[in-house]
């Protein structure tokens, strides 16, 4: 942005994360540059129950929304008057807990004079790996998420398109279930990858590949065949070999992964592969796709794990390419628990 005496001044914005059970706020600055990035876990709240609920969820931001507002505020050493505009994520995500910080940004927006960017949840993933590296186009996305395992083909900066996604379990969904099937406490996925690291021997799981030209995906067999291998050692009297059966599962999980998405990185001729989502802190699967990378000269993309998670520094970063194609957006907008990743695109240049 340039003022009046043609200065260029820095795009700082608020951005705001409560599309699940993390409360979080940030402040970045020209869409790369974090000043704050405060994030308030319900981890400990939801293990009780095996999982997240949403309406306890979307109380417990309510209950901490204000102070994590104000945490990030004063950790960034910014006024209201040094903002551009406020961003939030808008969806895809629980729609309890998505409301909570919709009204949250519009009250901030209204009260402070300030544009409303609505911002794509798994956008906010992808833009991630611009908070450690320039991003070259174009490039291939690999998200992997508890909700969401996605490849996207993004030929301009702003512009998705996925042209691979699950067909059923997402594979955040099935290490959690399957961590549950071995014994392990809610949220299962860092368990089974520690275990699976840890273990020497290995229990043999099939690889789901689907069609030979497909980028889908699909872990629903794989975790019934997990559950099949458990149940066939209680049956017979054995205790079952967990660290094998984790160690097989990711095994299997991980090649389909890195197979698939060096696949796509070649049929599309793209510059970098990224790595986004909560699974993306998955020690196994980073190891995996980075040797895999290095041995095929592809330039592979990787967030620390703060920014794996949900966060707000990852809305604020697609929030700023937003801003910078589109600008803002009415207030009457809406949660959206369905929304569009390929239709949150800014438009072709």
């Amino acid at each position: 942005m340039k003022t009046e005496t043609g200065a260029i001044q820095p795009v700082i914005i608020l951005a705001i994360e409560t599309s699940c059970d993390e409360t979080s706020v940030a402040v970045v600055k020209d869409g790369s540059e974090v000043l704050s990035n405060i994030i308030s876990s319900q981890i400990e709240t939801h293990r009780a129950f095996g999982g997240v609920v949403p309406e306890v969820a979307s109380r417990k931001h309510v209950e901490v929304m204000t102070l994590v507002i104000e945490e990030a505020m004063s950790a960034a050493n910014i006024t209201p008057e040094d903002l551009t505009a406020i961003a939030v994520t808008q969806g895809p995500g629980l729609v309890g807990a998505l409301l909570v910080g919709v009204v949250a940004a519009k009250s901030l927006a209204l009260a402070w004079n300030k544009p409303l960017i609505g911002t794509h949840h798994i956008a906010g993933h992808i833009y991630a790996n611009r908070l450690v590296a320039e991003l070259q186009y174009p490039c291939m996305t690999l998200v992997v998420s508890g909700g969401h395992t996605e490849l996207v083909h993004m030929e301009q900066e702003g512009r998705f398109n996925i042209i691979g996604r699950t067909r059923d379990d997402a594979v955040g969904e099935a290490y959690d279930k399957v961590a549950r099937a071995l014994g392990f406490p809610y949220p299962g996925g860092p368990h089974v990858d520690r275990l699976a690291r840890e273990a020497e021997e290995v229990v043999p799981l099939p690889r789901v590949w689907l069609e030979p030209d497909s980028y889908d995906f699909s872990f629903s067999g794989l975790k019934s065949a997990v559950l099949n291998v458990v149940n066939q050692s209680k049956m017979k009297g054995l205790t079952p070999n967990v660290a094998g059966i984790a160690r097989g599962f990711q095994e299997s999980v991980v090649e389909v992964l890195v197979e698939k998405a060096v696949r796509a990185v070649r049929a599309h001729s793209a510059k970098q592969l990224l790595l986004c989502g909560g699974v993306a802190a998955n020690k196994g699967l980073r190891e995996a796709l980075t040797a895999r990378c290095e041995k095929e000269g592809i330039e592979l993309i990787v967030p620390p794990p703060v920014y794996c998670t949900d966060n707000a520094a990852m809305i604020g970063a697609a929030a700023y390419v937003k801003w910078k194609h589109e600008g803002g957006i009415p207030l009457d907008m809406v949660a959206d628990p369905g929304f569009s990743l390929e239709k949150w695109s800014v438009p072709a240049y």
